[in-house]
């Protein structure tokens, strides 16, 4: 503990900056440290400058006898740069001038103000006669400001701030307060003090040990003793700043979305008046995020020197102090797309956009407010709460009992014990067993005899504290009660882990999310990213031993292991039911039990060996303190042990203790320090010292090389999740981590972007500056200056596949940006840039953009200050190459989350130029299917083989219907393919068709499903194969047709039909073992080049007899004869057996049913969509063994076919039978006219 004095000069007024509208009484001045004891403490080194600033953030202040000058307290934190931190707690009063020189300084500045005020203000000439028919308006004006805020030095009192301070290794908030109070009451009261106040200090320094965990101290101070107590190490670590306040202040609601937020680790600025309520809400939100910790910048008071530091592009937490005259939109904030700006005295919070809600937030609050109704405060805040009304509403609340079982207020005063007691049974019971002598009295009434030693309002703070403190914690406790199973413990020793950790997965993320309700998982999947959560895993895992670990891992652990013991919840059950807080009584019990019997009582403060006159004071004057008694302690740090034997700690607590005071040696220090550092946490505090141009310089440098190192290992993370995935998948070609985590981690890298685009802005007028320079500072240029600077039109052309017809699509960095601001579901800019980032992550260009855009150096250099990350080239130049590697994978960030926009979509239809396909005569018509819906039937007009139409986003284009009306003299086409591209993404899909659409052409078919591939497109202008595996194709130029000539017999012999059906089957069933939003679509898998259909095709073609001359056979054929086999038995009541006749009626009606069905879709599509309705109702299997029993077979196959070989047609149907565990829901396009 350290004790010190902060003033001004003795003789001189150091001036910080000048500013003539300001009267020098509002002016700042710079203050200094008159005194501080001891000198030094080896383990904690004094930093001055920090200290003077923080204990007052603003400077030297000066008032007159007309001004308020109440003392004010306020505490502060000092956050070292390996992240140790320091308390201090500082009380601020005035003491009057004595100085001649200082008062006629203070005359000087006025004169000088007021005669800079008269140039400043003194009407043109042509207005004199204006101003002196209207009075004397700039007269008034001046008189005005002279008489409030004037200082006279013949007949004014000038004053001057002057405070004391403690500083401390651990926050004891509210003993330190008193101590501070009393000590100025010593000096400001008429009555001196019993002793010198060198006596009460030297005590406070030397004589009043730190609590041990777990035990309680009482000492004197200068007028009544005071009593601190410091939780037990399976407690909620030391917190002692009031809950209530907070909650006051800003109501249950705004203090959780406030929660969320420091969770998240978004910026967050704290706004007040008041130091102590900034210190107050830093250090709760902080305190109930337990068991994590807050990883980055934490300045809960902002000095007026520091304010450059709202710049950093890191998360912090900061606060920023009010001078209640200017409101919040004169603020000048840069990056407030990702800033929750907290203005406490109003009770208001703006909060960042796209803020997931807290899982249960509901009824998380109100388990909160009924805490809070029980101790008399209003849930939804309340800004005028005074002190008297705060301190009788906590006393009336003292009769409300919680029901700590469950959490809910109790809602009756009658107590059951009391109507029990009224019962005859209980009665004879009681006067049974008190005849053994043992009493039945109240267990309650031990409690009231607990005789609490502190005072009943600090009582219920304490109780308030603790019950709100439990109620947050228990929430991580029930969402991370498995955290353990799912933490990667590392194969190699811990050095080798410790040195690559940065590259390593030491979480299953996505196992953990995938076991996860629901609800849960927009808040959890980002909250998982976190530097916070990151650094508690870290922990976990080099905590291997139970001592080792860190105090707060272990509480955490304790009571994870306590819910698993209770089987209130198992890892393998999950729920999201809300469980109330059970921990609270228990809790409560043991701060009741410290405060009721005070574990030491420190040594009384006494006479020390001063000489006679010393520890003299003036009345209203704090003296200076006798340095030569209070630099050093006494020859034993614990004499006072001697003096007390009998209430003394146990010897392992005072070596605790001591060990608390040296902390580590300095070789553990350091390791720890550069441990800290490696660990790659964004711990990066402002050092509150030497405010140099070079040392503000270097500290802007290491945020560059911060935001540049968070970029490398963003992009790298999410190239390996995406490309880790492409790895293991068979049988998926457009394989990505969809859903929740793909959004997470483009989220994550919108927030980084939006910072390194923030960093360094010198303009302030928009919300966003990300969005204001991407959707602004270059779409307000001319589009001729954008020709000249390459922008609107690039010259390069994306390439697409080599396809007739088909114009590549222009790259365009404007173009984009409009096809953004088009879009009316977009309402704000932070939405219109991430949709923008999304866009261009999507087409591969965001890095191309992006230097785009930073090619204006022009508009760089206006709106960047030189520090600034964009203006740094080689910074600038690594960051865009780490962003290129996203050109390697394929995202569709954009497409997947803009499900309900308009897309312009263009096909072109490309016909066989062979077989006279301009002298087509029929009317087309075409339906696009994709992931999100299909376009319904649109009719192309005639001879026009390529259109562009407007739709709703259809996601990932699977199908393409096509056929014609086959009117005209000439209704017969040959169709290659289909080509139908996304204008917005770029993203060009084929349809290989192959096939004729006709009467007597082919197998009849007027129209037909055609099942497409994604094209690759490439910016180098060098063609590529198409990306998608050759299992996601659909049939290209190979006929699907079976005609049963000598010339066309199957190729594939039984081995690889087999081989073609298990990895047709085996495709499906890894399809529905991965998570619901990482599915490719199955349609692919039934009717791709490889799947399902085409491998069954291959079962039914081989060993097909040869048809006559000139006439094709289909499969279809096959199963009509077999359809009128199994009718004309059925009708000749010659059925084998009951479940041999469901197959063959359900066989016979789903033939018919196709057969009915309105469209013409020939013989080869209705064999196909027979197979997707068995597989659909797992009759597959079925209608096998039918078909192989079913004397047409014999009639139309050769004696080596398959289907006429038992073995070979079991095997076939036990495989096709693992298929009946999965829901197979078909897509529209495949079934449409069917009802069955």
């Amino acid at each position: 503990m350290r004790f010190f004095t902060n003033d001004h000069h003795s003789e001189k007024i150091f001036i910080r900056e000048i500013n003539f509208d300001q009267t020098p009484l509002r002016r700042t001045f710079k203050s200094k440290v008159l005194a501080r004891y001891p000198e030094n403490v080896e383990w904690n080194p004094f930093d001055q400058d920090a200290v003077g600033m923080l204990c007052m953030p603003k400077g030297l202040a000066f008032k007159t006898q007309a001004d308020s000058r109440e003392p004010q307290f306020h505490s502060f934190i000092i956050t070292r740069e390996d992240g140790s931190r320091t308390f201090g707690f500082s009380l601020t009063f005035y003491e009057e001038v004595t100085s001649k020189q200082i008062c006629t300084a203070m005359q000087t500045l006025y004169q000088m103000h007021n005669a800079e005020y008269d140039i400043l203000h003194t009407p043109p000439t042509n207005d004199k006669d204006s101003c002196s028919s209207t009075g004397d308006c700039n007269g008034t004006s001046i008189s005005k400001l002279q008489r409030f805020n004037s200082y006279d030095i013949s007949r004014d009192t000038l004053y001057v701030s002057k405070c004391i301070c403690l500083i401390t290794p651990m926050s004891f908030m509210k003993a330190c307060k008193k101590v501070l109070e009393q000590l100025h009451q010593a000096v400001t009261s008429p009555q001196p003090p019993p002793l010198p106040l060198e006596s009460y200090i030297y005590n406070i320094l030397y004589e009043v040990p730190l609590p041990p965990a777990g035990r309680s101290l009482k000492f004197s101070g200068v007028y009544g003793p005071i009593i601190c107590q410091r939780p037990s190490t399976n407690e909620l670590p030391l917190f002692d700043f009031p809950v209530k306040e907070v909650f006051e202040l800003l109501g249950v609601e705004n203090v959780v979305q406030l929660f969320t937020c420091a969770l998240l680790e978004f910026q967050i600025l704290l706004y007040s008046q008041h130091y102590q309520r900034l210190m107050t809400v830093a250090e709760t939100i902080t305190a109930l995020m337990f068991p994590f910790q807050w990883q980055h910048v934490y300045v809960p008071i902002l000095p007026a020197s520091l304010l450059h530091f709202l710049d950093a592009p890191v998360p912090y937490l900061m606060g920023l102090h009010s001078n209640g005259l200017d409101d919040r939109s004169k603020l000048e904030l840069p990056q407030e797309a990702n800033l929750c700006f907290v203005d406490v005295d109003n009770h208001f919070i703006e909060l960042p956009e796209d803020l997931p809600q807290f899982p249960n937030k509901l009824e998380f609050v109100q388990e909160i407010s009924e805490i809070l109704t029980a101790f008399g405060i209003p849930p939804e805040g309340n800004l005028h709460y005074s002190e008297s009304a705060s301190k009788m509403k906590s006393l009336r609340a003292c009769d409300l009992v919680s029901d700590k079982r469950n959490g809910n207020v109790a809602g009756s005063p009658l107590n059951s014990y009391e109507l029990l007691k009224e019962n005859e049974t209980i009665a004879r019971l009681q006067a049974l067993v008190k005849r053994t002598g043992v009493s039945l009295e109240k267990e309650t009434s031990s409690k009231k005899d607990l005789k609490i030693q502190c005072d009943e309002e600090e009582f219920k703070i304490y109780q308030l504290n603790i019950q709100i403190r439990e109620i947050f914690a228990n929430r991580f406790t029930q969402m991370f009660a498995d955290y353990e199973v799912f933490v990667i413990q590392p194969s190699q020793d811990k050095e080798s882990w410790f040195t690559n950790r940065e590259q390593m997965q030491n979480f299953d993320k996505a196992s953990f999310l995938s076991d996860q309700p629901e609800p849960y998982l927009p808040f959890l999947s980002r909250f998982l990213e976190t530097q916070m959560f990151a650094s508690f895993i870290d922990n976990k895992i080099m905590c291997h031993d139970e001592d080792d670990k860190d105090p707060i891992l272990r509480v955490f652990d304790s009571r994870v292991d306590k819910i698993r013991l209770l089987n209130v919840r198992t890892p393998t059950l999950r729920t999201s039911m809300y469980q109330k807080c059970t921990t609270i009584d228990e809790a409560e019990k043991s701060i009741e039990l410290r405060l009721a019997k005070i574990d030491h009582t420190a040594v009384h403060p006494h006479l020390l060996d001063m000489k006679i006159g010393q520890g003299k004071y003036e009345l209203g004057f704090f003296p200076k303190l006798q340095s030569d008694v209070l630099s050093t302690g006494p020859s034993s740090v614990y004499r006072w042990t001697k003096r007390n034997a009998p209430a003394q700690w146990r010897r392992k607590d005072r070596q605790k203790q001591h060990t608390e005071h040296l902390r580590l040696d300095n070789d553990q220090r350091e390791k720890y320090i550069q441990e800290a550092r490696n660990l790659g946490s964004t711990i990066r505090q402002p050092k509150l010292s030497n405010l140099s141009p070079s040392v503000i310089a270097q500290t802007n440098w290491k945020f560059v090389e911060g935001l540049l190192k968070e970029c490398r290992n963003k992009t790298k993370r999410m190239l390996v999740e995406k490309m880790g995935r492409e790895a293991v998948e068979l049988g998926h070609g457009e394989v990505n981590i969809t859903g929740v985590e793909e959004n997470t981690l483009i989220a994550s890298l919108c927030d980084l972007l939006e910072r390194i685009w923030s960093h360094g802005l010198q303009v302030k007028q928009v919300r966003n500056k990300y969005s204001y320079m991407l959707l602004n500072g270059f779409l307000l240029k001319e589009d001729s200056v954008l020709l000249d600077l390459g922008i609107l039109l690039d010259s390069e052309r994306r390439k697409s596949d080599t396809s007739p017809g088909m114009s590549p699509l222009r790259i365009s960095l404007v173009q984009d940006m409009r096809h953004i601001q088009n879009i009316s579901e977009i309402k704000t800019d932070v939405g219109k840039a991430r949709a923008w980032v999304r866009l261009s992550m999507e087409k591969k260009l965001l890095s191309r953009h992006l230097k785009q855009l930073l090619s204006d150096h022009e508009l760089t250099k206006k709106l960047y200050k030189r520090y600034a990350f964009l203006r740094c080239d080689d910074e600038k130049e690594q960051f865009l190459y780490h962003l290129l590697s996203f050109n390697a994978v394929d995202y569709f960030c954009f497409t997947n989350v803009f499900t309900t926009i308009l897309i312009p979509y263009h096909i072109l239809i490309v016909p066989s130029k062979k077989l006279g396909g301009s002298m087509f005569t029929a009317n087309p018509w075409i339906c696009i299917s994709g992931e999100l819906g299909e376009t319904g039937v649109l009719q192309i007009p005639r001879n026009l083989l390529e259109m562009t139409f407007e739709c709703q986003n259809l996601g990932k284009l699977t199908t393409v219907q096509i056929g014609h009306d086959n009117s005209g003299l000439y209704a017969k086409w040959l169709v290659e393919y289909v080509m139908v591209r996304n204008e917005i993404t770029g993203h060009t899909y084929k349809f290989p068709c192959g096939r004729w659409l006709g009467k007597g052409m082919d197998d009849g078919s007027l129209e037909r499903v055609l099942v497409g591939e994604l094209l690759t497109s490439n910016t180098e202008a060098d063609e590529r194969q198409c990306r998608t595996p050759p299992l996601q194709q659909s049939p290209s130029m190979i006929r699907r047709l079976v005609t049963i000539s000598p010339n066309n017999k199957p190729k594939l012999n039984t081995g690889q039909i087999q081989e073609a059906i298990g990895e047709a089957v085996n495709g499906i069933v890894k399809h529905f073992h991965k998570p619901e939003k990482e599915r490719g679509s199955l349609t692919l898998l039934l009717c791709g080049e490889s799947g399902l259909v085409s491998a069954l095709e291959q079962v039914f073609q081989h060993g097909f007899k040869s048809p006559r001359l000139f006439k094709n056979v289909f499969i279809w054929d096959f199963l009509e004869k077999a359809q009128t086999y199994y009718e004309t038995l059925e009708q000749n009541e010659m059925v084998p057996e009951e479940n041999w006749q469901t197959r063959a009626r359900n066989f016979c009606r789903f033939i018919t049913a196709i057969n009915n069905n309105p469209r013409n879709i020939g013989k080869d599509g209705k064999f196909q969509m027979l197979v997707c309705l068995g597989a659909r109702d797992h009759l597959l299997h079925h209608w096998i063994a039918l078909l192989a029993d079913c004397p047409i077979t014999a009639q139309m196959y050769e004696d080596t076919a398959l289907i006429k070989d038992h073995t070979l047609v079991n095997s076939l149907i036990r495989v096709l039978q693992t298929l009946q565990e999965f829901n197979i829901t078909l897509e529209a396009s495949l079934v449409k006219g069917i009802d069955i």
